[in-house]
């Protein structure tokens, strides 16, 4: 009787081993499984496709390999790469710079390089700043949202390659969101604009590297650079950043933390009407959203009383200014939270509520307001649809069709499962 217990418990005892060692495998490769950067593949080839060249490195503080140091000082010190100059995007060099702001060229202090801005009198590199240059790299973090500057900076950037001859070389990093959803307002070319340069949807779900590709492949650049992407090793579309094992350096002011990218995808149409706070410049960016003449309390209840999936809204006011009121935004992204129908949500709410109260927000904003609205959202529909009676989720079901089409066109240029 005892023998026959015992094998009863060695026997369970083995099959929960067995069971939680394959759970804790599974859990592995979502969970914590580390990710090799781009930089880091080109450094464990000893730099073999920079050999011999002159370069040129687009970079500011994101880029950085898997230990947080950063890449000019990687490329500078290698013995192996000749650096001879630096090129910024907007946000400057050490990426503290305000969104708008134009950035002055100057001397890198690490390096003793000059940093071209490209953000200021030129936003793409002159014949001037490329001379002598054989090949220019792209080393720069991106948040996964399409009106994000940076990816237009390497737009550029590869345009000006190709009319000098230079070889385009793409030092590849995750999608911070990942890179399965594809979803957001698709873009009508009258729009296009340095903060929405390609035909894609808002969240493209995209490395900087497939971009690059794209835009080569689908004919996006008045003219092409020959091209090289240096991929990761590692990352997974289903990874967002929290699973790659990276640490994460802010990539602006107001992208402090990996998971500002999410509220950023949430909040940053909101942030581009005017009247509309989004919290930028306090410790809570894009998870703030507030204006004046809203009853902060009442637009809370009513944000959760849709019961929206991963967020959750408090009241808020403005302790800067108390006629500022609105919600503050807790994500859960255990509860798969859909940024744009949260986004498009808030913003609708956000639009009656303030008609409400004989207060058109949009009304309000004026033409050159608007233009840039337009320009970030990518067509002049969203007013249209926020003054009429349709909901955020049939807004939001508007661009299904499109979405799929560029889900299905991307399929060719993606370089990771």
């Amino acid at each position: 009787m005892l023998s026959r217990d015992l094998n009863k418990f060695i026997t369970l005892g083995v099959i929960f081993f067995v069971s939680y060692s394959v759970c804790e495998s599974q859990n592995a490769n979502l969970i914590k499984r580390p990710v090799k950067l781009g930089v880091d593949c080109l450094s464990d080839n000893d730099f073999a496709i920079l050999k011999g060249k002159k370069v040129g490195l687009i970079t500011n503080q994101s880029g950085v390999n898997g230990t947080g140091q950063k890449t000019r000082i990687i490329l500078a010190d290698s013995g192996k790469v000749d650096l001879v100059a630096l090129y910024t995007p907007e946000h400057g060099l050490d990426g503290d710079e305000l969104a708008g702001k134009w950035v002055s060229s100057r001397v890198d202090s690490v390096t003793g390089l000059t940093a071209y801005s490209l953000y200021g009198k030129s936003r793409k590199p002159t014949a001037a700043m490329l001379k002598g240059i054989d090949a220019l790299v792209f080393d720069i973090q991106d948040v996964g949202a399409r009106c994000y500057t940076y990816i237009s900076t390497m737009g550029l950037c590869m345009e000006a390659a190709s009319e000098m001859g230079i070889e385009f070389i793409v030092l590849d990093r995750p999608n911070p969101v990942g890179g399965v959803d594809v979803s957001g307002p698709p873009i009508d070319k009258k729009w296009q604009s340095f903060v929405g340069q390609y035909p894609m949807p808002f969240k493209h779900g995209m490395t900087v590297g497939e971009i690059a590709q794209m835009a080569v492949g689908e004919g996006w650049l008045k003219t092409s650079p020959k091209l090289k992407v240096v991929r990761m090793e590692g990352w997974t579309r289903n990874m967002r950043w929290e699973n790659t094992g990276l640490s994460w350096i802010k990539t602006s002011p107001n992208i402090p933390r990996a998971e500002s990218c999410d509220y950023y995808l949430i909040s940053c149409l909101a942030q581009h009407v005017p009247g509309i706070f989004a919290g930028t410049g306090t410790g809570k960016p894009f998870q703030l959203v507030a204006a004046k003449r809203i009853d902060h309390e009442d637009i809370c209840s009513k944000l959760n009383g849709l019961k929206m999936p991963g967020i959750r809204f408090t009241p808020y006011i403005d302790e800067n200014d108390s006629e500022r009121r609105g919600v503050s935004l807790r994500l859960n992204m255990e509860e798969s939270p859909n940024h744009m129908i949260i986004g498009m949500t808030i913003l609708k709410t956000f639009h009656q509520e303030s008609k409400n109260s004989g207060f058109d927000l949009l009304a309000s904003a004026g033409k050159s307001g608007m233009n840039l609205l337009h320009k970030v959202y990518g067509s002049n529909s969203l007013e249209s649809d926020l003054n009429s009676s349709i909901s955020a989720i049939r807004i939001v079901s508007k661009w299904k069709a499109s979405n799929a089409h560029f889900n299905k066109l991307r399929s060719t240029y993606l370089l990771y499962d």
